[in-house]
């Protein structure tokens, strides 16, 4: 089969790194979608520990993300990626064997959810920093697209695939195919060169990081990140702003399957259509980037994210007072739309105003604080469903909605009219 044209424009090696990607990607999703509905529908959770389980599976982001940031500077991210998804197809084997024994209960789900998640989060943090030494500063926000487009495809068919396993053949059936996957997206990462700029034809700039003298100490390495970070007007307010959108996104997502089994009445293959029709969100924002980018500013396309959130997030507390399985996909479809949109460009932001040496850090510090939002977001939805009530979850996701959205509108990113200037390897 031909390579699409604007795909092949990019060099071999990233085309590898995108294939891994979309097999980590696809296998990543199953598995989340699988583990609520097991949970839910096999141990009998309520929304207090189906809340309390994706806080588990969201815990490394926020535990691990910093230093899996320096391993990423300090190593090989090729050969970090590769074990990271060996121990995540691992977490899936252990967990597979549980289910075909029936030993499994909450605790080796919580468990396994979370080693599970160590890997995503050193597979997660590696990728974009290993993007910019595969090709041009030029092509980074084709490149990140691309990557985009694979997430949206995993996002969109994953969920509905779990959901449809779990619910026709059970839960092993999907827990099989999300274990190949893994396994896949490590054979695809052994197909890359160990020096990947070079195949690109990369300039100096993008040279392995291994090449720089290495500051002495990793606490040191970790402030360096931070503060580049927290110093930068452009970078700030987009962690500020995905911080509130994590948190609100993940006090929503803690009790989302048990609401729509208990409230909205869908069964599990009508949750995982639901977070299915995300995934296509996603993958319509991800298809109609290049066209939104020839009539939007780049910092039109950053807002995209929060704006639609914000709109997504009303449609959602909407269904207490009309409860609607279509009316709730409707939600989950703008939450994907515009936010890929704002994944793409603060991520290109990212690369392009952020040294190479420095990068693999910087990602980590974004995704510690964005990502490690999610166990807390979690936790919080576990909360309010425990003491409170599901309905106290979605007020409160959509006031943290509301938060994002004023912060981004209220900084300079708006103001960006182009993608700026790649700052080279020095600061």
């Amino acid at each position: 089969m031909p390579v699409p044209p604007v795909l092949s424009s990019l060099p071999a090696a990233f085309r590898r790194l995108a294939a891994s990607n979309l097999a980590a990607q696809f296998s990543e999703q199953m598995a989340l979608a699988a583990a609520p509905l097991v949970a839910v529908l096999t141990l009998g959770a309520t929304a207090a520990q189906t809340g309390a389980l994706q806080a588990a599976q969201t815990l490394p982001f926020l535990l691990l993300s910093l230093p899996a940031g320096v391993l990423a500077d300090r190593m090989s991210r090729k050969a970090l990626m590769t074990g990271a998804e060996c121990v995540r197809a691992a977490s899936l084997l252990v967990l597979l064997a549980l289910l075909w024994m029936g030993a499994l209960n909450l605790t080796w789900l919580a468990a396994l959810g979370f080693l599970g998640a160590v890997g995503t989060v050193a597979y997660n943090v590696s990728a974009p920093a290993l993007v910019p030494r595969l090709v041009r500063a030029g092509d980074l926000a084709n490149a990140n697209r691309w990557l985009e487009l694979a997430r949206s495809c995993a996002f969109s068919a994953g969920p509905a695939a779990g959901g449809a396993l779990v619910g026709w053949m059970g839960a092993p059936i999907a827990y099989v195919l999300a274990t190949t996957l893994s396994l896949l997206a490590a054979v695809c990462l052994a197909g890359l060169p160990q020096e990947a700029g070079s195949d690109a034809g990369a300039p100096a700039r993008d040279a392995p990081p291994v090449a720089a003298p290495l500051r002495p100490g990793i606490v040191a390495q970790l402030r360096e990140g931070a503060a580049f970070v927290t110093a930068h007007a452009l970078l700030r307010p987009v962690l500020i702003t995905a911080v509130f959108f994590n948190t609100a996104w993940f006090i929503l997502q803690a009790v989302y399957v048990a609401y729509a089994i208990d409230r909205l009445g869908l069964s599990a293959t009508g949750v995982g259509i639901t977070l299915g029709v995300y995934g296509a969100g996603m993958l319509a924002g991800a298809l109609a980037a290049p066209w939104l980018a020839r009539r939007l500013s780049f910092g039109a396309m950053i807002a995209a994210g929060p704006l639609t959130a914000l709109v997504a997030s009303g449609i959602l507390l909407s269904t207490l007072a009309y409860p609607s399985g279509v009316w709730a996909a409707l939600g989950f479809f703008l939450f994907g739309a515009g936010p890929i949109l704002w994944t793409i460009t603060t991520t290109t932001l990212r690369q392009a105003v952020t040294p190479n040496a420095l990068l693999g850090r910087v990602s980590a510090v974004i995704l510690t604080a964005t990502f490690g939002a999610r166990p807390v977001g979690a936790l919080i939805g576990a909360g309010l469903a425990a003491r409170v009530g599901v309905e106290a979850c979605l007020w409160a996701s959509t006031a943290g909605f509301v938060v994002q959205f004023l912060v981004l509108f209220a900084s300079p990113v708006l103001r960006l009219r182009s993608q700026p200037e790649s700052v080279g390897a020095g600061a």
